[in-house]
């Protein structure tokens, strides 16, 4: 994809145009120049040294443009910084990131003494909590071969119950002190679409794969209000300082949407969130009440699209696959919802106009998904509803013309790869891995790809996402030339995925994603240009400021 530069008479007539064209009511227009800036435009990328807002929309961007401060317009020198229209996470958990910050964090851990240690100074460091709680750890990484156990943790914390939430949010490690609360014996059976791991004589070890989750986390006491309060500033926090001006919340509970939506009435939500109501069942009946909201505040929050899942995840075998995974004979993986139990879900909430976006990660969860997207059409026509599978990190080979056919959105975390090529092909072998990650091939047959980073499951910052988008390598840059390098995206097609892609992913290219004339004026300031910098140094990108509607909300320097 080219960059286009418009020439620089014809941008002095724009600015002409657009600046003698003011309000009658004096409202004063911004103009931040002397930038090196890139913005998708009439959907080619193009650069720009200037860019003019008022009332928090963009009035357009220029070249070889000068101005006057006058009462009417402020002008800010830019200082040569690079300026990139404000990132948007198409898949994360916001009130996850935020108790991430507040509980114990095992994430990066390299060994089970390292996960251990740092539970046990979590412990110490907070020994008046009931419940000692955490996320991240990835037992590929550990080299031991296998899941850890319970009586591993215990020599960490024995008094209180430990529970902890695997990088991938779909497997959970209990000390013995929560399997005992929990009433967890060798005689406890998983619920459909969960798996416990036993030992040789049938004990459970301490780790619960997905649905058996639910056994250890009904005794978990909910979060306060304030602790939710606290969680979610903690979360708005990382993402504006992590440039995310837009983020899209895979998993909304009631608790959740009022606590945005406080925010929002008061002036302090810092992240556009356009939310996916959590499931179809008594989440989706409550907050659907009033139907879809496709704008609140301004854009600043959105809920018209629901969560629902079909799988659970590749690290722990849980993903659904059409034959046993290739380390694992005997396992096929978890398959939450037949097509039938898939197709009524989404009948349900396409009936009451809401985007579905189905968690799917294996081989076979993605072909039940599209199956049942195929059976919604069928019944109800083409609603544009521009459904969407989030992942879609397996699929076979024969079904990813099918994305395009049914007009499927692919939510695709780009970090997802980089994290798992260290297991993804002993996962599934050398064939089916042909099928993952496949993200050029969903560009190339004409299928949106709208990228994420599965926040808390990777990391926050989206720099991680477009360098593992582009390179397919580590941050040391294995491996040489990249993990199956004809996947990789262009730098731009990563910054559309990022961008435009991901607002559209939402219904939302109209106004945002792009800094094009009458959108919202949400932008970043960064440390670098990526488009001219060496590959591997794009994951170290440092936001300086970000914007939302033309406000600064977030600076390094502050």
């Amino acid at each position: 994809m080219s960059i286009i530069r418009f020439p620089a008479i014809l941008l002095v007539l724009f600015a002409f145009i657009s600046f003698s064209c003011q309000k009658s009511d004096k409202t004063e227009t911004t103009v931040i120049e002397n930038v090196k800036g890139y913005t998708f435009y009439d959907g080619d990328l193009k650069e720009f040294s200037a860019i003019a807002f008022e009332n928090g929309k963009v009035i357009d961007v220029y070249s070889d443009t000068t101005f006057k401060s006058n009462g009417s317009t402020k002008i800010i020198d830019g200082d040569g910084k690079v300026m990139l229209p404000g990132l948007i996470d198409a898949h994360g958990h916001v009130m996850g990131l935020g108790f991430q910050q507040m509980n114990a964090d095992l994430t990066g851990t390299q060994s089970l003494d390292e996960a251990l240690s740092k539970v046990e100074e979590y412990a110490a460091k907070y020994s008046d909590i009931n419940w000692v709680q955490g996320r991240g750890w990835n037992h590929t990484h550990w080299d031991i071969g296998r899941f850890p156990t319970a009586e591993e943790l215990d020599k960490a914390e024995n008094e209180r119950p430990v529970w902890l939430a695997r990088v991938d949010g779909h497997a959970g490690w209990a000390n013995s002190k929560a399997m005992e609360l929990a009433g967890i014996t060798a005689e406890t059976k998983a619920p459909k679409g969960g798996k416990i791991i036993r030992d040789e004589d049938g004990e459970p070890t301490g780790v619960f794969v997905d649905a058996a989750m639910s056994l250890v986390e009904a005794e978990i006491p909910e979060p306060t209000d304030k602790e939710r309060k606290l969680a979610f500033e903690k979360a708005l926090q990382q993402m504006r300082s992590h440039g995310l001006t837009g983020a899209h919340d895979a998993g909304v509970s009631v608790e959740a949407w009022e606590l945005y939506k406080d925010f929002a009435d008061n002036g302090k939500l810092t992240t556009r969130i356009y939310g996916m109501i959590s499931g179809a069942g008594e989440t989706f009946d409550k907050l659907s009440e009033g139907g879809p909201v496709n704008s609140y505040a301004d854009d600043k929050l959105a809920l018209r699209s629901v969560k629902l899942y079909s799988d659970g995840a590749l690290g722990s075998r849980g993903a659904a696959m059409i034959e046993p995974y290739s380390d694992d004979q005997d396992n096929k993986g978890l398959l939450f919802l037949s097509e039938e139990e898939l197709t009524g879900k989404i009948l349900k909430t396409a009936s009451a106009g809401y985007q579905a976006n189905v968690h799917a990660i294996g081989d076979r969860a993605n072909r039940v998904a599209l199956n049942s997207f195929e059976n919604v059409k069928d019944s109800l026509g083409e609603q544009g509803l521009r459904h969407r599978v989030e992942h879609a990190q397996i699929v076979s080979p024969k079904d990813i013309p099918r994305f395009k056919e049914l007009n499927i959105i692919a939510s695709m975390q780009p970090t997802h790869a980089t994290s798992d090529m260290n297991m993804a092909e002993d996962r599934v072998g050398a064939e089916r891995i042909k099928g993952g990650y496949a993200w050029q091939t969903f560009w190339d047959q004409g299928t949106v790809v709208a990228s994420g980073s599965d926040f808390p499951v990777e990391n926050v910052n989206p720099f991680y996402g477009l360098y593992s988008a582009i390179t397919r390598q580590d941050h040391q840059g294995n491996p040489e030339g990249g993990w199956y390098p004809s996947e990789r995206l262009s730098r731009a097609q990563a910054l559309k995925s990022f961008t435009l892609n991901a607002a559209y992913a939402g219904h939302q290219e109209e106004v945002l994603g792009s800094l094009e004339p009458g959108k919202w004026a949400d932008f970043i300031l960064v440390d670098r240009d990526i488009f001219e910098v060496p590959a591997i140094e794009i994951w170290e990108t440092k936001v300086l400021e970000s914007w939302v509607a033309g406000e600064q909300v977030y600076s390094a320097e502050q």
